[in-house]
């Protein structure tokens, strides 16, 4: 690209705009973003972008279909000011869950999300672990999606864990924590488990030793928390000790903080991609900046090299 670079961001998560800026060493476009008093989302620029480089950064947080309207605004909006290109960073992509119909008479919704971005004018997306990789195939524009696991590892390393067991909570999993496994070492256990309905999780038994040792159950989102929960009592019952988990993207919906304060765990290890809910209990929670790495991966998009080198 030979236009400038310029970033702007939505409502969703200002701090790591504002953390992701400090690492580009750039200010963050000026842009009005706010709710016009009939409930609609306002979205106007206040600067040139014609033949810029742009970025439009944007986590799908709570209230997930505003934040969602907010991007799509912002998008169009620098596509109507004749941005040269237009990268939508999207730490957290929503609906990710929905990826496919588990029974009939259902939308597919992470396409429909997938289809209204490209209509809306983006040229590529940047992303950190989608709950199914298969959602990329859903774009008809690149997607650079980024993995968290060798942050989240570099963090279990710290804690100088020995004959450490990798937990992954469910069959699906199995990938997730044998990547991490990998980066961290020690042995691998899996949990089985069925789900009675939706955001309803039993746990039903486990395969691995974690008797007399350090468990880390690995996942990609913590939603409402009872999956975590559920694996830590189960890890508890074998004899696990300490019990972490590490996680990419800490939704922590409903009670979901308190009731993790309540389980067994030790220490909760998520990243950055959403911001933590108001007044709940977090001191079980430590979290890890994903700002430099999205600041790199934007510094490359921009510059054309490769983004493979951010995943060693």
């Amino acid at each position: 690209m030979d236009g400038r670079l310029q970033v702007f961001a939505g409502s969703s998560h200002p701090q790591l705009a504002r953390e992701m800026m400090g690492q580009l060493e750039a200010p963050l476009g000026r842009a009005v973003v706010g709710t016009w008093r009939n409930g609609e989302t306002r979205v106007k620029l206040e600067e040139n972008v014609r033949g810029s480089d742009v970025f439009a950064i944007q986590a799908m947080s709570d209230p997930v279909n505003h934040h969602l309207m907010e991007l799509l605004l912002i998008i169009d909006a620098l596509r109507r000011a004749s941005a040269a290109r237009i990268t939508a960073v999207i730490p957290y992509f929503a609906y990710a869950k929905q990826e496919k119909k588990t029974s009939g008479r259902e939308p597919i919704s992470a396409k429909l999300v997938a289809n209204l971005l490209t209509t809306a004018g983006a040229d590529r997306i940047l992303t950190m672990d989608l709950h199914s990789p298969a959602i990329e195939g859903f774009f008809d524009i690149p997607v650079d999606h980024l993995r968290a696991a060798p942050i989240l590892a570099r963090h279990i390393n710290r804690q100088v864990l020995k004959d450490l067991a990798i937990v992954s909570p469910d069959a699906g999993g199995v990938a997730r924590a044998e990547e991490l496994r990998g980066r961290t070492g020690g042995s691998l256990a899996i949990i089985s488990k069925r789900h009675p309905g939706p955001d309803v999780s039993e746990a039903l038994e486990m395969v691995g030793d974690v008797c007399g040792k350090p468990a880390v159950i690995v996942d990609d989102m913590i939603s409402t928390g009872g999956t975590l929960a559920l694996a830590a009592e189960l890890l508890q019952e074998r004899g696990a000790s300490p019990i972490y988990a590490a996680a990419t993207h800490g939704i922590f919906a409903q009670e979901g903080l308190q009731l993790i304060h309540r389980s067994p765990l030790d220490k909760v290890l998520v990243t950055d991609t959403l911001p933590l809910p108001d007044g709940a209990p977090t001191d079980k929670v430590e979290v890890v900046s994903v700002a430099p790495l999205l600041a790199e991966a934007i510094t490359r998009i921009h510059k054309d090299l490769s983004i493979s080198a951010l995943f060693t």
